[in-house]
């Protein structure tokens, strides 16, 4: 049999294709960096100025953020003035990188590079074993996954989310029991209890850190129709009881997902919603390679969600499970009619809409 002709051209694209991840990947920390010290927050206010000038407005050492600077510049995020080698933040570019352009604020998405790669040994490992990484291994998961949902889906929460299930705020307004499933900080719980106070909500997650920073949101805020536990999912926890169950981005995650839906069916009471927002992905891998951020997700899949639910005996359906999958384990658990919505402005997700039975 001949061997294929070598492609010299393909090779050298693909080499630079390689190059340019190394610089991209790089800039990702580089601009993770730049959202947690605030320095993106600080320059979108600025003028051109030197780099002892805004390491004095930022609070931070001269020296990093001049290295910074050069990272950001050489890689086309910071603009640069040679004549008098100062720096400024084009407005066009602070408007996906400041926290005042959330919930376009892209910065805040790179943390999961850095939190990805302080777990990349132990992930390594799986890949032999075939076993998980615990979620306790890693480091700012919840923190920076409470700052995504924050910009997403909770500060899309009143206005595009909730409107896509009639009568709920009604149902909210008068005052129903609701439980969110996977809480971690419970931001969105927060938000339901302090703008509907005859309704009583409760968040459930298996993380104790996640649960302990929940609880002291709901004291400073002092919201008394909101209560935080630690509760494995996979357990039952009501007998229809809620008028609306929620699971934002938490139920491919799970050790024992079905086991988790069926359970979510049970304590649903007759006529009770289920809003569950999950990735917007297929099943099938051939219909993901023209997703704008398919190979974001799928590692954000295989170094975390996949691997935690692994890790505690589960499926490892990972982040891009797809709706294939997902429709076909909310029948098994009970649910029939099922509708699936996406909102304009969200790439990321897909909201599916069930109501119990009455």
């Amino acid at each position: 049999m001949n061997k294929p002709e070598f492609d010299h051209k393909k090779a050298e694209a693909f080499e630079g294709k390689v190059v340019d991840m190394l610089n991209l990947g790089s800039l990702g920390l580089m601009t993770s960096l730049g959202h947690r010290t605030g320095l993106f927050d600080t320059m979108a206010k600025l003028p051109f100025l030197t780099s002892e000038e805004i390491a004095k407005m930022s609070g931070l050492n001269e020296r990093y953020v001049r290295e910074w600077l050069g990272a950001m510049m050489t890689g086309g995020i910071i603009e640069h003035r040679a004549v008098d080698n100062t720096y400024r933040l084009p407005p066009e570019h602070a408007a996906c990188l400041t926290r005042s352009s959330t919930p376009n604020n892209l910065a805040a998405f790179t943390q999961y590079i850095a939190v990805l790669g302080a777990v990349e040994d132990e992930v390594l490992e799986a890949f032999n074993h075939g076993r998980g990484v615990p979620y306790s291994s890693y480091k700012r998961f919840h923190q920076v996954m409470a700052e995504d949902s924050g910009q997403t889906v909770v500060a899309a929460l009143n206005d595009h989310i909730l409107p896509l299930i009639p009568d709920v705020s009604k149902k909210l307004g008068d005052g129903i029991d609701v439980i969110d499933i996977g809480c971690g900080s419970g931001r969105a719980v927060a938000l339901l209890a302090a703008n509907f106070p005859k309704s009583h909500f409760t968040g459930l997650d298996i993380s104790e850190e996640a649960i302990a920073a929940a609880r002291e949101t709901v004291k400073k805020e002092n919201l008394g129709n909101a209560e935080f536990r630690v509760h494995d999912t996979s357990r039952s926890f009501g007998n229809n009881n809620y008028g609306l169950i929620t699971a934002f981005d938490a139920i491919h995650d799970q050790s024992m997902p079905q086991r988790v839906l069926e359970n979510i069916y049970e304590a649903l009471a007759p006529g009770g919603t289920l809003l569950m927002q999950d990735i917007a992905a297929s099943s099938d891998v051939e219909n993901n390679k023209d997703h704008p951020i398919a190979p974001f997700l799928y590692t954000i899949s295989c170094m975390h969600c996949m691997s935690v639910s692994l890790a505690g005996g589960g499926p490892g359906l990972g982040a891009m499970w797809g709706k294939e999958k997902a429709l076909e384990m909310l029948k098994a658990a009970g649910f029939r009619d099922i509708r699936i919505e996406q909102l304009s402005h969200d790439i990321q997700n897909y909201y599916y809409i069930m109501i119990k039975p009455a």
